[in-house]
């Protein structure tokens, strides 16, 4: 047979799918009108786009939908026995429960995913829940916490879901402002394999909050838990009462909310970020054909914990909204070995996987034996999200996979993807052309710039400046704080030079192509002398070392250049080096690619990185160190070497030079 042809890369821009993204900037109306056809209505809209409070925007204005409705129910004509959710937990394989029911994995078709729902729906109602009342979720990855977020979207109910490593204190913060009707939770959970009472921290956050409703007990069987009469009910048993039930879909208006989700909350209260109903579905579906290119009946495994934005649009909406099918893992990516994941992959034909260059570059410290133990044949692309992605570990990744590597840039408040390309143009056959660093071209129906800091001129291209969307938001982004919209506006909105500027808080660079590159948050830039370096430069730059697994850059006050940078690296397992001359070295490359005066002052090695609970690294932890803001009890153990340098101890070093310094097993974190 003759080969086929292997079509040339396209620029991105002059594609036909460039000029697709165009046209969402000029004529957003037309653009998202046609995109709205991907989801069911009960009600068409009446105007699809209503910005006369802007920056508030509502999209598809008097159209009534429900997202458990495009997310399952319309699929059970042609999809009824199609597995929709596939349940892994690698923490329950040693559970007696697990052993004796096959709890470690669950799959779940269309339609026993559909009665699961109308059960979990019914029995919400019981407690009392209403439309628009908040309902808090806070489970591990289980099929009960996609079930019981598509049974709020079925009766109209707020989900509020807080990942189920925040602690009592935490998660009453969130409860206080929620003021949920009831709570959904789990006997326990795990963390790093070391079981975690979930019950009996509700109980404490709920005190805390001095709130009182019922609470739904997902008994797994791990940890023994305390009934609170009259307030607790077991999940198994009202499950089996109404398993049975037919509870019909609340058509919602399109701007009704569906979700709540908490940022970290690390500066101060946390912030609710309210989705509308329409403009999420509408945003979603169109990312998954656009942006991913997925297909109904195809695999999608999404690494990110349900707790996190990622594990909202692409764990469980965005794959059902299309008909595929979705994996959820609960479970470390290296236990027992870093070829968790890629088995995985292996297991069940997964097609399309989303993680992130954290959980990338936590693995890259292992090498790329654990890629090759799986047959990965049925990938055919790994996204990121989270931090940006350096070239050296997108380039490290894709010769260890053998498969494309794209990055995308976005954000909670987004819910999808600001910036990002598909892997080919949208004949599905001619690659796009894409360029290391960055993450593509704004994606559908975003206006974005880079601006100075001062005024707000735009950047020349190659200039770093702040990266800006201007106009109203498209679809599937936040419509608000859950009630406060001051705030909304006071912390993302400027109205400058005749328009609405929403602020992204980073750092970015465009190309006279118009490609963007995230540079990171606007505090992790450095002003050295006068100029302005963005520590991602800097880290790129130390990671295409062999030796280094993982970076980060800080500036430390210096009396007459204001800062330098100084880098924490985390060597890599199994290479072997003399920490002096990995110094030196490290030093030395970053003087040829840069400039002398970006040369770290100081280059620290340590175990690992200290991170937020979402993976990223709290580089703001470390500068308060650095700047003798931090006391010594709130060190965390992660950076005792970087703290006896700095109180002029000698730096902790391996073992035995030059052998290899002994890295124990990192905490693997969600994207």
């Amino acid at each position: 047979m003759p080969q086929q042809a292997v079509l040339s890369p396209v620029d991105a821009a002059s594609s036909a799918y460039g000029r697709l993204m165009q046209r969402s900037q000029q004529d957003p109306e037309g653009f998202w009108r046609e995109q709205a056809g991907r989801i069911s209505w009960q009600r068409d809209f009446d105007q699809v786009l209503d910005d006369s409070r802007a920056p508030f925007a509502r999209w598809f204005v008097g159209g009534l939908t429900n997202l458990c409705h495009n997310a399952v129910d319309r699929h059970l004509e042609a999809r009824a026995e199609q597995a929709a959710l596939i349940c892994i937990s690698n923490e329950m394989q040693g559970e007696p429960k697990a052993q004796q029911d096959g709890g470690h994995e669950r799959v779940l078709s269309y339609r026993q995913l559909h009665r699961e729902v109308n059960a979990m729906a019914a029995i919400l109602l019981e407690r009392g829940v209403r439309r628009g009342d908040r309902v808090l979720v806070y489970l591990p990855m289980v099929a009960e916490a996609a079930i019981a977020m598509l049974a709020c979207a079925r009766i109209g109910a707020v989900h509020a879901v807080v990942f189920g490593s925040f602690a009592p204190a935490s998660l009453a913060s969130r409860i206080v402002d929620a003021r949920p009707a009831l709570v959904v939770c789990a006997d326990a959970g795990f963390q790093n394999g070391v079981a975690v009472g979930y019950k009996a921290w509700v109980d404490q956050a709920l005190e805390i909050a001095g709130h009182a409703c019922p609470v739904l007990v997902v008994d797994r069987g791990v940890l023994p838990w305390t009934r609170v009469i009259g307030r607790d009910h077991d999940y198994a048993v009202l499950r089996e009462r109404h398993l049975q039930a037919e509870v019909p879909c609340v058509w919602l208006e399109s701007n009704e909310p569906s979700y709540l989700l908490y940022t970290s909350g690390t500066t101060g209260q946390p912030k609710g970020v309210q989705r509308d109903t329409g403009g999420h579905a509408v945003a979603l579906a169109t990312s998954m054909d656009l942006l991913f290119q997925a297909q109904p009946g195809q695999t999608l495994f999404t690494t990110s914990d349900l707790g996190w934005v990622v594990g909202h649009s692409y764990g469980l909406y965005g794959p059902l909204l299309l008909g595929m099918r979705s994996v959820l893992y609960e479970g470390s990516p290296l236990r027992p070995d870093a070829s968790a994941w890629w088995r995985l992959v292996e297991r069940h034909g997964v097609d399309l996987m989303l993680s992130s260059a954290t959980a990338m570059r936590l693995l890259k410290r292992g090498g790329r034996r654990a890629f090759r133990s799986a047959d990965l044949s049925s990938l055919r692309c790994l996204f990121l999200a989270g931090e940006p992605l350096d070239e050296p570990t997108a380039d490290w990744l894709e010769e260890a996979l053998g498969k494309p590597v794209i990055d995308h840039y976005w954000q909670t408040e987004t819910g999808s993807p600001m910036i990002g390309l598909p892997l080919t143009d949208l004949d599905g056959r001619t690659p796009l052309r894409r360029q290391r660093g960055s993450p593509g071209l704004p994606a559908a129906g975003y206006r974005l710039a880079v601006l100075e800091g001062q005024g707000g001129q735009p950047c020349a291209p190659g200039d770093k400046g702040l990266l800006v969307a201007s106009g109203v938001l498209p679809p599937g982004c936040l419509t608000t704080l859950w009630q406060r919209d001051e705030q909304f506006l006071s912390t993302y909105w400027r109205r400058e030079q005749g328009q609405w500027r929403y602020a992204t808080f980073d750092v970015a660079v465009a190309g006279p192509d118009g490609h963007l590159r995230v540079l990171g948050r606007a505090d992790d830039v450095i002003n050295v002398a006068g100029k302005r370096l963005g520590t991602r430069e800097v880290e790129e730059v130390l990671l295409a070392d062999d030796a280094v697994a993982e970076v980060a850059v800080i500036g430390m006050p210096h009396r007459l250049r204001g800062q330098v940078p100084m880098a924490v690296v985390v060597p890599r397992a199994g290479i072997q080096y003399l920490p002096s001359l990995l110094e030196h070295r490290l030093g030395e490359a970053v003087v040829s690619a840069i400039g002398a005066w970006a040369r770290p002052r100081r280059i620290v090695l340590v175990e690992s990185l200290p991170r937020t609970r979402s993976g990223k690294v709290l580089r703001q932890l470390m500068r308060e160190m650095v700047n003798g803001e931090l006391e010594d009890a709130a060190c965390p153990p992660e950076l005792a070497g970087l703290r006896m340098l700095l109180a002029g101890a000698p730096q902790l070093q391996p073992e035995a030079d030059p052998h290899p310094s002994p890295l124990p097993e990192a905490m693997p974190l969600p994207a």
